[in-house]
């Protein structure tokens, strides 16, 4: 990339511009989100991409996904932004409270058992802060991160691609498990095969995501694969509900249904998951200083994280 090119050409509107459709992940959702004609944006694009010498999209009918280069020009394009938004702030009437906001990314299988507690603590100590707490998949998460419309996100490291921009702080790891409700045949009984389990319905997570590999992968160390009756989802209230109502089996990691354990709800199979581990890490954004309510809460996740691995090793 000529530098004085870029320099000399480049524009905010071209930033925004960028940013609005790595979002969005679509130009006719990001030109509505500018407030401009779907042409407009991608006149704009393509006049960045002439500018940076690259490409930064792959443009097809499915939408607009980030180049490897475009993931590298998004991790410098946040922090950049932010730090604008930063001296726009700072230039408000002197005086005047700033609303303080932070936005968590969790997944749903680790909210349950980790988050409650930081979120509480959190709030105790900062009253003022507004804290907003997306779940969803490890993939969508780190888009989300990347694209600056996350502070950190209590999730999973990633293949390489999708790690670029970010920092992933192992926080602990948790065996996935299967489990029953309690009553269910399987219930209680020792000396149980993996056979035996495999005549039930499975409830898994949805395929592409890291447990669902797990499993697949751990069934198929034992040379078998996954029922054909199984449901996929990354609910846990729905799975939760499923397996209380009917014979399903969960493959799910405990810290997920902590509750349902210590009320004796839901109880474990005496079948080895060796292999089946879920590392849990702290992800933000390697570009841009942190601000202070946000690596405020990061501290307290990570004292969580400690205390979790701790109970995990007794």
């Amino acid at each position: 990339m000529d530098k004085d090119l870029f320099q000399s050409r480049i524009r905010l509107r071209h930033l925004h511009c960028f940013l609005a459709v790595a979002q969005e992940r679509n130009l006719r959702k990001a030109a509505e989100r500018l407030r401009l004609s779907q042409p407009a944006v991608s006149k704009t694009l393509v006049e960045l991409e002439q500018i940076v010498g690259v490409r930064l999209f792959e443009r097809s009918r499915l939408g607009a996904q980030l180049t490897r280069e475009g993931e590298i020009f998004l991790a410098r394009t946040v922090p950049a932004l932010e730090a604008l938004d930063a001296v726009g702030n700072a230039l408000e009437t002197p005086g005047a409270p700033a609303a303080e906001s932070i936005v968590i990314g969790v997944l749903p299988s680790v909210a349950p058992d980790l988050l409650p507690a930081v979120l509480v603590e959190y709030q105790r100590n900062h009253p003022d802060v507004r804290i907003t707490v997306q779940t969803g998949t490890n993939a969508i998460l780190l888009q989300m991160l990347k694209a600056g419309e996350m502070d950190c996100v209590l999730g999973r490291m990633a293949d390489p691609q999708m790690m670029v921009g970010l920092v992933f702080e192992l926080l602990y790891v948790e065996p996935l498990r299967l489990f029953v409700r309690a009553g269910h045949p399987l219930a209680g009984r020792s000396a149980l095969s993996l056979s035996e389990v495999m005549a039930f319905p499975f409830i898994v997570p949805l395929k592409g995501t890291i447990p669902r590999h797990n499993t697949e992968s751990f069934l198929q160390s034992h040379g078998m694969a996954l029922p054909r009756n199984c449901i996929e989802t990354v609910s846990v209230s729905l799975a939760r509900a499923i397996c209380l109502q009917s014979d399903a089996v969960w493959f799910i990691s405990a810290g997920a249904i902590h509750d349902e354990l210590e009320a004796r709800r839901f109880a474990p199979l005496t079948v080895g998951t060796e292999g089946a581990e879920e590392p849990v890490g702290l992800l933000h954004r390697s570009e841009g200083a942190l601000r202070p309510a946000v690596r405020d809460f990061m501290v307290l996740l990570r004292a969580a994280g400690r205390r979790r691995s701790a109970a995990i090793a007794r």
